[in-house]
Parts: C-alpha cells; structure tokens; sequence
C-alpha cells in the first residue's frame, strides 16, 4: 500500500508494497519495532537508529511524535483517502492549522504573538507535561490569528492553544 506522509509542511510518498520500504521513489532498508506495552517505537532506517513515541491525533490518519523533546505533528493517508480528499476538498485545513495540546499540562511560556507570521516547525508555545517541558510546533507556515491560553493555564489533551490562518 502506498501512503502519503506530511510533517511540517513536506510530503513525502511511502510505498509499503514490496518487501523493501520505498520513501519517494527510493528504496530504504528499514525496521520498525514497538516495545510492548508503551508508545515507544524504534525506526531502524539506514543504518540510522530513530526512537520516538507516538499517540493518535485529533482526527482519522493525524499522528503526534515526539522524540526527545521534540514533538511533530504528522498526517499518513493512503491513496485512496488522498484522491477523495483532492476531488471533494475535504481537507481540514483548520485542523492543520490548529495548534494543541497532545496531552494535559500547564502552559508556561508563549513564544509568538497574534499577527505573526510563523514557518512550518517554528516553536510556538512551551507545556509542561509529566514534568517535561515540550514546545510545540507550527504544523504549518501561517500567521497567528488566535492564542486561546495564557502562561500558568492548565490545558487538557487536545485544547486549542494557538490557531493560525
């Protein structure tokens, strides 16, 4: 099956059809493996060792990752899903756009305003989680339109923190 795969603005096309991962046409030796019981994965791709946890997004095919202290937002569709997307318009653009919180926490910190202008992956707002600080990220090159928090506000797993136009 082949699989569209966005994070931070950049798509990229994954075909699982054969027994060797193809990323944009070319072919990745690769290994994902769960360890049992957490979110923990751990990507093995190119001699290159990725681990990460992950957690289902606010909508069908939407993913959040973190690794270390970063975190993405990513969206994976498979073809059929992005043809009838393309040919009813259904993308959520608002979705996309839509900054929140990937688990409870406290906001301590917001780094941008309402009118600034923000690129794919530019660190927006700080939470602290489970004793973490995270920053969160813009999943998408905007400006900010609307900041629904305030440092020293608690939020629950999925608030609206900051929305973009």
């Amino acid at each position: 099956m082949r699989y569209f795969v966005t994070i931070a603005g950049r798509e990229v096309e994954v075909d699982l059809t054969g027994p060797t991962p193809v990323v944009d046409g070319t072919p990745v030796e690769a290994q994902l493996s769960t360890l049992p019981g957490t979110r923990t994965r751990h990507l093995l791709a190119g001699g290159r060792s990725y681990p990460f946890a992950v957690q289902a997004g606010d909508r069908k095919g939407r993913w959040i990752l973190a690794t270390g202290a970063e975190r993405f937002t990513a969206d994976a569709v498979d073809e059929r899903t992005r043809a009838i997307r393309e040919m009813t318009g259904t993308v959520d653009d608002v979705a996309d756009k839509t900054i929140v919180a990937p688990m409870p926490g406290l906001v301590l910190k917001i780094e941008v305003a309402v009118g600034d202008t923000v690129r794919a992956g530019q660190g927006v707002v700080v939470v602290e989680a489970m004793k973490m600080e995270n920053e969160l990220k813009a999943p998408a090159d905007g400006v900010v339109a609307s900041i629904a928090v305030q440092p020293g506000q608690t939020v629950d797993k999925g608030a609206t923190l900051i929305t973009l136009e």
